[in-house]
């Protein structure tokens, strides 16, 4: 009998350790390929960041390279020349990001958190109201007469924030969030005698919180890089965004390139076209990267695992 019990506890404990081998190997195995997948991702990045500090030249004659044969800071002297104007930029691009993006995830949440309450008779209406939006639209003409002529939101903060700030599909992607949510939650606080604004305010923002850094942070690079609508509504240099401050400032110099190629005249300094362009996307996409590690963390989190008690 003993013998017997010897022999199942040797041969449970070499499973064990089999178990915990496969176990190693494969984490081994998944480490690695984690590895080689993120220097793939990182790989542009790299390339875009040494390639802002060569020179011109090196760029013309070699292309694009990981350790630049020449090194030079000249894209980045042109692009800091004027720093008030440049800080004046990111301060307009700062500030219309957050109020934004404040303003959109309360907008949002809010018209999504109505919609998939199944109490409401018209919930159904106003989400098809709301996606036909998506298939038809006014066209380009009339909408900029409305900002321009009837709302008077030229040269203003407001036509920046305005235009975006509700998304169809953001509001669709919040609706579906929302109502995995159970009844059980908000029926329970309507037994305590809470309200809707305060089981919105502090019930469902709070279980909702990995939607909203992920609508969030997609709503904060529309923003971000928006340029289009400065094009459009924005002949104020004070109030020109980052993105289209840079935009015109690399419109300005391929205009020059061009004019003196076209004049045929002789110039010992060549203008850093290529050089300037990776130089102004490492200063227009660097601080919007350090935003993902305050939301990735609300991505893979269940909040509302266990907010049910039997």
């Amino acid at each position: 009998m003993s013998t017997r019990v010897e022999k199942t506890s040797t041969s449970s404990s070499s499973s064990h350790r089999k178990m915990r081998g496969d176990k190693l190997i494969m984490n081994l195995v998944g480490y690695i390929l984690l590895t080689i997948i993120s220097l793939f991702c990182l790989f542009p990045f790299i390339l875009i960041l040494s390639s802002s500090f060569a020179s011109e030249q090196s760029i013309v004659e070699n292309g694009f390279q990981i350790l630049p044969t020449s090194f030079s800071t000249e894209a980045y002297r042109i692009l800091f020349e004027y720093p008030a104007q440049m800080l004046n930029a990111y301060a307009i691009t700062i500030t219309v990001t957050v109020l934004g993006t404040v303003f959109g995830l309360l907008l949002t949440s809010m018209t999504a958190y109505v919609l998939a309450r199944k109490d409401f008779k018209w919930r159904n209406k106003f989400s098809f109201l709301f996606f036909f939006t998506t298939l038809f639209s006014g066209g380009l003409v009339p909408w900029y007469l409305l900002i321009v002529n009837y709302l008077n939101l030229k040269d203003t903060l407001l036509v920046l924030i305005l235009p975006m700030l509700l998304n169809v599909f953001y509001i669709i992607v919040m609706k579906s969030f929302m109502g995995g949510i159970p009844e059980a939650i908000t029926e329970s606080a309507k037994i305590d005698g809470a309200g809707d604004f305060l089981i919105y305010f502090r019930l469902i923002i709070p279980l909702s919180k990995p939607a909203l850094a992920t609508i969030g942070l997609f709503i904060a690079l529309g923003y971000w890089n928006d340029w289009y609508y400065s094009l459009l509504f924005i002949s104020d240099e004070r109030l020109m965004p980052l993105q289209y401050y840079l935009y015109n400032m690399l419109g300005n110099m391929e205009g020059m390139r061009q004019a003196m190629i076209s004049s045929g005249a002789v110039v010992s300094v060549q203008i850093p076209s290529e050089s300037l362009k990776m130089a102004m996307t490492i200063v227009a996409t660097g601080p919007i990267l350090f935003a993902y590690p305050f939301i990735q963390r609300y991505f893979v989190q269940g909040l509302t695992l266990g907010a049910v008690k039997g």
